[in-house]
């Protein structure tokens, strides 16, 4: 009783302070403070860590500093999808201030391999300070506040010091959507006292949970394929600076202590990156942070986990821009006081600690600030001499029929600082034909040179097998975009032409004569999906090919593979009139190219009249989600929806699946997940649904569910079927062996190469039988036994890049990627692998949007018959 009696005393005491001031906890012996600058509790109303702060209350808190003192600067760089702002605070001295804009073209100097070193001795040195990009993270958000007062309101000698010798950045949210959705829930939850029990409601979120944006993405791995709004706002604003430190603050499970960096060694460090940055940096601060937790007594650990490898990370992207980054994660709390090993955590516990290391961070780059401008100086001239030695002088891609996707690869490269050129000669490599007209070429030497070979190369060779994300991020390949490595010779005759600019994403003319017969548009371009379903939204007639066929244009006789898209003119409810006029509009708003034609009899292949043409079903689809189902895949669809094609996904929580009309929708989708919520009943009623014509699209796990409920008449392939010879008979392994032994049977992230059935109507819109895949599961699919079911196969030797276990890899060729099968008058479509991994595989998107838009006329073929 006694101790229970002493623990609610030291909670009591903890959480709101009755004794000391809140200051004292979280800045003892800092010193005095200006008493003009509130701290956040006296603006807030209530003490740090006693509620989650709103975004819109921090916005505010920082825009009061900003008004308060003018060491504080605000902006705004961009607004996420649920118009929240994202706001950056530029703290810094008067002096610095004011010529913020000269200190800023100097340091950018550092990037210039061409430019010498300029003067080091009054640059400041460059910090920003990320928080929050894992919105049910919270801790960091609440500690940027901390910070800020610190840095603005502190009247101790040596902050007056960091802020002439610093330009420092505070970006105190990165994920506002995903906080604020964590934020209500934690809040609403409250206890009054609190509740530190694991079990309560308060630590457990309802589905999708805070983490993610609010298309439920994790924004903390989306620094280099820029699918989302706010890392374009954020990557604008990192590359007009070039920070030199940049922090990355996390949480983790309740029951650890504190990681940060150096992260472990070899294993989880890019291969791209000089040896310099994690054997020189991340050691020269390590003992800044240690220092830190010291003096508050906190626990901790270094180099054991996390990944530094992906370069999506935010904090990762900045070791490939010559600065460093630096992850921070902290035993989470996930909520206001949770139960742990270590006793009852409270968040204003977690708050601190991240505190303390912001400041660290601050400091040490303050005096090691030569240390690290001269490094990023050095860095991008190593990138010079690195690219010499590398076995390719430059890298050439061509649109492979598809001026849209071409261009939105284009347009990432541009993001990242990427020098892109028009190729000025035809060239033939790697048994690839490269015309000029729509080829470009990347030169290796660039100051971006890591950067290019991270979008280009593909890598099969690591230090570990462990991975905490993907071993895989080449984005020519998740684009799907021919491409090739270049020698010397074929570098200098293939030549560079004019260099690509913002400009050339600027739309072209696409002129639309009128035809009172019909128009057609080819599917091989990614924008043609979403112009079929804007003229479905009108009602429009449409038609897609089954086979190839050539014809006569107002531009000439044009080639159309199977996919492409017929627009009859005289059966349409609207007039030829309109119906040009709506043709013509979204030409120009997809730059898409669309024809018309004044007769149905083609030059070659089928005629328009033919009966292999086949009129397209407007898609209904309906996703279920909730718990148990991949929040992430269940998000990338619905972004690809939103956002690639306009097209309402009613989304239905699994738990209200039995009062849902299913006869309402002719498309089903179910994304990698664990389907148990769903009754038997429900199973009957999806069963019925498919028999009666229903399209079922069924992803990664969401396989395995039809298979199991006898749904489709598939077979998997068993673990007994993928068991190690060596493994074979084993009774026992050294314990210490476990982590690196079981970890390397899991397939967290390669890219493979399949054979696809061009033919089938979940081919269309390809016309290169090997295609490239994302595969981030161990699921394995056998061959359907009707042999026109599997629409892509693993090839002999798939491995693109990336890592896989030698097993597993040997148990990949024949099996199926994608299969349709035949469900009475309906079909199961199997996706083994994420077409839309993401929200940046542009290479496989297509294969889903044939799913959607073909699935209901796909006829699966008996054999024999």
């Amino acid at each position: 009783m006694k101790t229970r009696y002493t623990s609610l005393i030291l909670i009591f005491l903890f959480l709101s302070f009755p004794l000391f001031s809140q200051e004292d906890y979280f800045f003892l012996n800092q010193g005095s403070f200006d008493p003009k600058i509130p701290s956040p509790s006296e603006f807030l109303g209530y003490d740090v860590g006693e509620f989650h702060t709103r975004h819109d209350r921090i916005v505010a808190y920082f825009r009061e500093l900003s008004r308060l003192s003018d060491k504080v600067h605000v902006q705004e760089i961009g607004e996420t999808y649920e118009q929240r702002p994202m706001i950056v605070a530029t703290i810094t001295s008067q002096e610095n201030y004011r010529n913020l804009e000269s200190i800023r073209e100097e340091h950018l100097k550092l990037t210039n391999p061409q430019v010498s070193l300029p003067s080091l001795e009054g640059m400041p040195v460059i910090i920003q300070l990320g928080y929050n990009v894992h919105g049910n993270e919270p801790s960091s958000s609440e500690a940027s506040m901390l910070t800020a007062w610190y840095l603005t309101a502190s009247q101790d000698p040596k902050v007056e010091e960091y802020l002439k010798k610093a330009v420092i950045f505070v970006e105190p949210v990165l994920n506002p959507d995903g906080r604020d959705r964590h934020t209500t829930w934690v809040n609403s939850h409250k206890g009054f006292p609190p509740v530190a029990s694991a079990v309560d409601r308060e630590h457990n979120e309802a589905w999708p949970g805070g983490r993610t944006n609010h298309y439920w993405f994790d924004l903390n791995r989306d620094w280099l394929p820029l699918a989302h709004v706010e890392s374009q706002a954020r990557l604008k604003f990192y590359h007009k600076w070039y920070p030199n430190v940049v922090t990355d603050f996390h949480e983790m499970g309740a029951n650890s202590t504190y990681f940060f960096e150096p992260t472990k060694q070899y294993g989880s460090e890019n291969p791209i990156i000089p040896r310099s940055n994690y054997d020189q940096l991340n050691y020269l601060l390590e003992p800044y942070f240690a220092n830190a937790m010291n003096k508050i007594g906190s626990l901790y650990f270094t180099k054991e986990v996390f990944d530094n490898s992906y370069p999506g990370y935010g904090s990762t992207y900045p070791d490939i821009q010559g600065g460093l980054g630096l992850v921070f994660e902290q035993a989470s709390s996930r909520g206001h006081l949770q139960e742990s090993i270590h006793g009852d955590l409270s968040f204003p516990f977690t708050i601190r600690n991240h505190l303390v290391n912001s400041i660290a961070t601050v400091k040490a780059a303050v005096e090691n600030k030569n240390v690290f401008l001269k490094h990023q100086k050095e860095y991008f001239e190593s990138a010079i001499e690195q690219a010499k030695d590398h076995p390719g002088e430059g890298y050439i891609f061509s649109d492979g029929g598809d001026e849209n996707k071409a261009r939105a690869f284009i347009d990432l490269l541009l993001q990242h600082k990427i020098k892109v050129y028009q190729s000025q000669k035809d060239l033939k490599t790697a048994n690839r034909n490269f015309a000029k007209e729509s080829s470009y070429i990347v030169p290796g030497e660039q100051a971006q040179f890591r950067m290019v070979a991270t979008m280009f190369d593909t890598v099969v060779e690591f230090h570990d097998s462990l991975f905490y994300d993907t071993s895989a991020w080449s984005m020519v390949h998740a684009y799907g975009l021919p491409s090739a490595t270049l020698s010397s010779r074929q570098f200098s005759s293939a030549g560079l032409g004019e260099q690509i600019d913002s400009s050339f994403l600027a739309a072209k003319n696409y002129p639309l004569n009128k035809s009172n017969y019909a128009y057609l548009f080819s599917w091989q371009d990614y924008n043609a999906p979403r112009v079929l379903q804007e003229l479905l939204e009108e009602e429009v007639i449409t038609k897609t090919a089954y086979q190839s066929f050539s014809i006569q244009t107002g531009n000439g006789v044009k080639q159309y593979t199977p996919g492409s898209i017929l627009v009859p003119v005289a059966m349409q409810k609207m007039s030829s009139e309109n119906l040009h006029k709506l043709l013509q509009d979204v030409a120009i708003e997809h730059k898409l190219d669309i024809q018309a034609v004044s007769g149905g009899l083609s030059s070659s292949g089928i005629d328009l009249g033919s009966r292999n043409f086949e009129k397209v079903i407007s898609p209904k689809p309906l996703m279920i989600i909730g718990e148990g189902v991949s929040s992430y895949e269940a998000g990338e669809i619905w972004f690809l929806m939103d956002m690639k094609l306009d097209m309402p996904l009613p989304k239905v929580d699994i738990l209200d699946f039995e009062r849902l009309n299913l006869e309402d929708y002719n498309e089903l989708i179910m994304v990698d997940g664990n389907y148990s919520l769903l009754q038997e009943s429900g199973v009957k009623r999806i069963k019925e649904w498919v028999e009666n014509g229903g399209t079922l699209i069924a992803q990664k796990s969401a396989v395995n569910w039809a298979i199991n409920n006898k749904l489709i008449n598939e077979e998997l392939v068993k673990e007994s079927d993928t068991l190690v010879e060596e493994d074979a008979g084993k009774l026992r392994y050294d314990y210490a062996s476990a982590e690196a032994r079981e970890g390397a049977k899991v397939i967290g992230g390669s890219i493979y190469r399949v054979d696809l059935d061009t033919t089938h109507p979940l081919g269309f819109g390809y016309t290169d039988r090997d295609l490239l895949v994302y595969r981030n599961s161990n699921t394995l699919l056998k061959q359907s036994k009707n042999p026109y079911s599997n629409v892509a196969i693993y090839k002999e030797n798939p491995l693109v890049s990336g890592y896989v276990s030698k097993e597993n890899l040997e148990k990949l060729p024949g099996t199926s990627s994608i299969m349709v099968s035949k469900v009475g008058s309906g079909k199961v479509i199997s996706f083994i692998d994420n077409p839309n991994f993401r929200g940046t595989w542009y290479g496989t998107n297509k294969l889903f949007f044939n799913a959607l838009f073909f699935g209901p006329i796909i006829d699966v073929p008996n054999a024999g018959n």
